[in-house]
């Protein structure tokens, strides 16, 4: 069966899964969702009425939420990009990364950009005075984790680069990681060269205004 994607190339979580897509040169019809384009955003919410994307249909078969999306190609399409390692134990660290990305990094982002989407000057500088601090926190964190790695995990490039990739790209524009975290500027660094993010930031570049704390002028 076809593969339809609906989302929006300039969402963190959209470009999550089209990672993983572009990976396994998997083929697949992309919908996204926008002012010019009414008829998919009606069949979206009517398949996922609580409006959250990025949705994977699979024939009539849908499925959400980024991580779940990802198993399930993994599953159904598995190809020469393993993103889930079949030992459990292994498979588990990238779960894990996987969340931690997208609830530490990812987040805090999110706090910050709804923040500025108030109007409210003080609300936004206070959301990002708070999701500054808790990247600082990941930072932090992630620079001690990576010591040593190539990707997030040593079992190759997985599910939780393919979070991490939006996550600190998107983080960096909120909270500049910093020259103390060299590990992890590197990691970033390394991310942004993969072809299948590379793909994906390139396709977003020209929604880069919508970005409501201003787009830095790099990546």
């Amino acid at each position: 069966m076809s593969l339809a994607l609906y989302g929006h190339p300039f969402s963190s979580y959209t470009q999550k899964v089209l990672i993983a897509l572009y990976e396994n040169a998997l083929p697949f019809e992309f919908r996204c969702l926008g002012p010019d384009t009414p008829q998919h955003a009606a069949d979206w919410l009517r398949r996922w009425p609580l409006g959250k994307f990025p949705l994977l249909l699979d024939g009539e078969h849908e499925v959400v939420e980024t991580s779940i999306i990802i198993e399930y190609l993994q599953l159904t399409r598995p190809g020469t990009v393993p993103l889930l390692p079949g030992d459990a134990r292994v498979a588990l660290d990238v779960r894990f990364l996987d969340r931690f990305f997208d609830l530490h990094v990812m987040s805090p982002v999110q706090h910050a950009v709804n923040g500025a989407l108030t109007g409210d000057p003080a609300k936004r500088d206070e959301a990002r005075a708070f999701a500054g601090n808790k990247l600082e926190l990941a930072y932090a964190w992630l620079n001690q984790a990576l010591a040593g790695r190539t990707w997030a995990t040593h079992a190759g490039f997985t599910l939780a680069d393919c979070a991490a990739a939006p996550a600190l790209f998107y983080a960096d524009w909120t909270h500049r990681i910093s020259e103390d975290y060299p590990v992890l500027r590197d990691y970033r660094a390394r991310l942004l060269a993969r072809p299948s993010f590379a793909r994906a930031v390139e396709e977003a570049r020209p929604y880069r205004p919508l970005f409501p704390l201003g787009a830095p002028d790099r990546d």
